[in-house]
């Protein structure tokens, strides 16, 4: 019979079934937490930043988040900067007449007492530009964002696959 050794003991039956359910569910955990990381800042809550990878010779990368305001006072995303692009800028992006702009918002996003703004693909966005690396999947990059009244605060960028697709994970 074929037995699971762990620490030079065997097990078998409902012990190594045990174990590997242990093991199973630290490994949930642990992938869990590294979809769903969020960032504090006094009343602000910086959830899930997220990129997408680009592709070999791209000049620019998008940013996506959730900014959560808990307090009582509005509170205005006014700037960014990372290491990862020589510029950064916060967009709008909107359908007139059936064209779609993109533009840049010189006085930021105020994020709402006690509401949320959602910075996602095809609205609010972060605009990485004049890139310095690509943005590879599987890995992160740094950012540091800039608050009109909470200060600043540095995040981590989850990098995705490249070209959209289901992004559930990141509550966008």
């Amino acid at each position: 019979m074929n037995h699971l050794r762990l620490n030079s003991r065997p097990l078998s039956g409902a012990r190594a079934l045990r174990a590997a359910l242990i093991g199973l569910a630290g490994l949930i955990v642990a992938s869990t937490q590294a979809l769903a990381h969020e960032y504090k800042l006094g009343d602000l809550v910086i959830d899930h930043p997220w990129s997408r990878a680009t592709l070999p010779g791209a000049k620019v990368a998008g940013g996506f988040l959730v900014i959560r305001n808990t307090g009582t006072t509005n509170d205005r995303l006014v700037s960014l900067t990372s290491g990862i692009s020589g510029r950064a800028e916060i967009h709008e992006m909107s359908v007139t007449d059936g064209v779609m702009k993109m533009r840049p918002l010189k006085d930021g996003i105020e994020i709402p007492a006690g509401g949320e703004v959602k910075l996602e693909p095809g609205s609010y966005h972060l605009m990485f530009m004049e890139l310095k690396a690509p943005a590879v999947e599987g890995e992160n990059f740094g950012a540091t964002l800039t608050f009109e009244k909470s200060g600043t605060v540095d995040v981590e960028f989850a990098v995705d696959k490249a070209g959209g697709g289901d992004h559930s994970t990141h509550g966008g």
